[in-house]
C-alpha cells in the first residue's frame, strides 16, 4: 500500500516517510500541494498525509482539488497541521480532509492514525 506525504519541510517529510515505512507502507513524496495533487492523480495512493501550510498550493486548496476529481475523491486525506484551534481543525475537515493530526505528534500517534484510516477494524475499541 502507498501513502503520499505532502510536506514542504524536508526534515519533517523524511521523518514521516520513515514512520510510514516502519508501519509497512510505501511512502511517496511531494513538497507542495500542486505536486501532491499531480502525484495523487498519477499514483492513486491508499492515503494522503497533507501538510496544510505550504507554498505553491496549500493543503486546503489541494484537498478541495482532490475531492473535486473523480480519480482522487475517495482517497482518505489526513491533515498534518500545526494549527490546533477548533476552527482551524474544522476548516481542514471542511476542505475535504478525512481526519487530522496536530504537530508535534509522536511516531506512535501517527502510526495509529494511519491504521485507523487504512484498516479501522484492526484498532481496538
Amino acid at each position: 500500500m502507498k501513502i503520499l506525504i505532502v510536506e514542504d519541510n524536508p526534515d519533517m517529510r523524511d521523518l514521516i516517510a520513515l514512520r510510514v515505512q516502519l508501519t509497512g507502507y510505501t511512502p511517496l513524496l511531494a513538497s507542495h500541494g500542486k505536486e501532491g495533487v499531480e502525484k495523487a492523480t498519477a499514483e492513486k495512493p491508499d492515503l494522503i498525509l497533507m501538510d496544510m501550510m505550504m507554498p505553491v498550493m496549500d493543503g486546503w486548496e489541494a484537498a478541495r482539488t482532490l475531492r473535486a476529481s473523480r480519480e482522487t475523491k475517495e482517497i482518505p486525506i489526513l491533515a498534518v497541521t500545526a494549527l490546533f484551534r477548533s476552527e482551524d481543525l474544522k476548516s481542514c475537515l471542511d476542505s475535504g480532509c478525512t481526519a487530522y493530526i496536530v504537530k508535534p505528534f509522536t511516531g506512535l500517534d501517527l502510526q495509529r492514525k494511519i491504521r485507523e484510516l487504512l484498516d479501522p477494524k484492526e484498532i481496538p475499541a
